[in-house]
């Protein structure tokens, strides 16, 4: 009896131990800008949100994507704000989970990749990227931005047949701050960018937005999600998903939202939203695949029919989710 109530007493403390670690939370951010500005946007909404929920709620910067989705991995992130990419692969490799997504504030629920010159540039077109790849200096995003890297490596790059690493007269990675400014310095004659940014820009500092020529607009890309770890305590889940599904109401939390991103709150979501994202890197893969005259041809057949084969079972998993 008496190794069972001590037993009992342990497990009690473990309990007790394991809830008040769930009470604090390391919230990662992604590299969209430098920490410092980034802070400055996210700090107020991480404020409201220790008030509102208890939780002790710690910022995270990586200097890019993937410092956000290995801290997920490894248990040093447990709340992230990422784009759509990069959330599938935290939820294929970080225990992550999708259960909200951004709503900006006319609304809408998405936003647009963008190619970008300076107004001043003769690249007007994508045609006139495309001709004259040679002279061009290119940014391009974060290898894990779903607005910098995959949405224009297959509508842009892969469509064309184009490697950009090797097409362009230089190529260069950066986030979407750096790469809106170095056009508009003219250190690069075309960059990936995002709606969002350009938009950020305009709200900001007009006569430097109005320096920006705008290339090629993507198709609608889903807006970005917020994703928890999946071992978060039930608990813990309810106070995060309650806080974010119900920000946003007030004049406070308008301007605080308005100040991030010009979001206008956020709404429910899943894994689900990744499935368009799941088809863009699957289609990629297999023009890549059919262009490859260095494979073996049986060898490409097998491995074009497993591709065609994930496809479909993803247009499946669509129709369920419409």
């Amino acid at each position: 009896m008496k190794l069972w109530k001590t037993l009992l007493a342990g497990a009690a403390m473990f309990a007790s131990v394991a809830a008040a670690h769930a009470q604090e939370i390391n919230f990662g951010i992604i590299s969209t800008d430098s920490s410092a500005a980034l802070r400055q946007r996210w700090q107020p909404l991480i404020d409201d949100m220790e008030k509102q929920t208890g939780i002790k709620v710690t910022p995270f910067f990586a200097t890019d994507y993937a410092g956000v989705i290995e801290g997920m991995r490894f248990n040093k992130v447990q709340l992230a704000w990422m784009g759509n990419k990069g959330a599938m692969e935290a939820v294929d490799r970080s225990q992550g989970e999708v259960f909200a997504k951004i709503m900006y504030a006319d609304g809408t629920e998405g936003y647009y990749s963008l190619l970008i010159s300076n107004a001043s540039s003769p690249y007007k077109t994508l045609d006139d990227v495309i001709k004259n790849g040679k002279k061009i200096n290119f940014g391009l995003g974060d290898p894990t931005s779903t607005s910098g890297t995959l949405v224009p490596g297959y509508y842009v790059f892969a469509k064309n047949n184009i490697d950009p690493r090797t097409y362009f007269k230089t190529a260069r990675s950066s986030n979407h701050g750096a790469n809106l400014m170095a056009v508009i310095n003219n250190q690069v004659d075309v960059a990936t960018n995002n709606t969002e940014e350009l938009n950020k820009l305009e709200a900001t500092q007009l006569e430097k937005a109005k320096l920006v020529h705008v290339i090629w607009k993507s198709p609608l890309i889903p807006s970005d999600p917020l994703l928890w770890r999946k071992d978060l305590p039930d608990g813990t889940k309810k106070k995060i998903r309650d806080f974010f599904l119900s920000y946003g109401k007030d004049a406070h939390e308008k301007e605080v939202l308005k100040n991030i991103y010009n979001y206008g709150g956020f709404r429910a979501s899943s894994d689900a939203q990744l499935l368009p994202i799941r088809q863009l890197e699957l289609f990629k893969q297999k023009v890549q695949l059919e262009s490859d005259a260095n494979i073996d041809a049986a060898k490409k057949k097998t491995q074009l029919a497993e591709l065609d084969g994930k496809l479909a079972a993803l247009d499946k998993e669509l129709n369920k989710t419409k």
